[in-house]
């Protein structure tokens, strides 16, 4: 039960704003990878770009399909995000969207190795940002591997109909791939309708709302001080409790058997 995905219901509501917010705050130890083939945001703002050469998930894929290496290389593409604890790992994401013809063919590939992360020596779960679904090459395999998908929207009901057509066409796919039921939530970001009428609107749970908070989500974007006391990190913190909680009971409700030879940090 490695894959926790996030991804956008339209726009672009902040889905690496509130994946990056869970990473910094969640007490998980947890992989945050980039999957987005739109590109990646995290690298060039938050980090303000100060690796000390290319890294993330594009050299991965070039290497996995030159040379097949992606467990040996997967460990050096990490950027550790709370250094030198290892416990917050980014995986950055595409520097060009033209790359993305080198990582959709691996998409099933990557999915498989991030689902074995969480059996490993030590173990990681794996938060990853989609980005918007409706982009050229999407990562389906990623959101069928997850054992929770939080659709990210905007509480305002103008942007119901938009949500509406993403959620259909989620639950279409996973019924059509067995995805377990359930697997599906909403996570509202900012401000707007109550929970309870969004919910009975899209006839899907919500998960929680993370607030409108400029100021954090102006340094998630940009780069500086994270303050833990902010609204946005407060309810990002608090969200990996409903995660958690859905997580193992689909552990239980699975009984899944411990595995040997899964890939461990290095």
């Amino acid at each position: 039960m490695a894959i926790i995905a996030l991804v956008s219901a339209k726009g672009s509501p902040g889905v690496t704003t509130s994946a990056l917010a869970c990473a910094l705050t969640w007490h998980r130890r947890l992989v945050l990878a980039e999957c987005d083939p739109a590109g990646g945001s995290i690298l060039a703002g938050y980090l303000g770009g100060q690796l000390d050469g290319p890294r993330g998930i594009g050299e991965l894929a070039v290497g996995e399909l030159r040379d097949g290496n992606l467990e040996t290389a997967f460990w050096s593409q990490l950027v550790d995000l709370d250094a030198p604890r290892r416990e917050r790992l980014l995986l950055p994401g595409l520097v060009d969207p033209a790359q993305s013809g080198s990582v959709n063919p691996l998409w099933q590939r990557f999915a498989d190795y991030f689902n074995a992360l969480d059996r490993g020596t030590p173990g990681y779960d794996v938060l990853v940002d989609c980005g918007r679904l409706h982009v050229t090459g999407p990562p389906w395999p990623l959101l069928r591997a997850a054992s929770v998908v939080l659709l990210v929207t905007r509480a305002h009901l103008p942007d119901l109909s938009g949500t509406r057509a993403v959620v259909t066409t989620i639950e279409r796919d996973f019924a059509e791939h067995r995805v377990p039921p359930g697997t599906l939530r909403l996570l509202l970001v900012g401000d707007g309708h109550g929970r309870a009428e969004i919910s009975r609107g899209l006839k899907l749970p919500v998960i929680a709302r993370l607030p409108h908070d400029p100021r954090t989500a102006g340094v998630l974007a940009l780069g500086g001080t994270v303050r833990s006391g902010r609204p946005l990190l407060r309810a990002a913190a608090a969200l990996e409790v409903p995660v958690g909680a859905l997580l193992e009971r689909r552990r239980a409700r699975l009984a899944w058997p411990v595995q040997q030879g899964v890939p461990d940090a290095v």
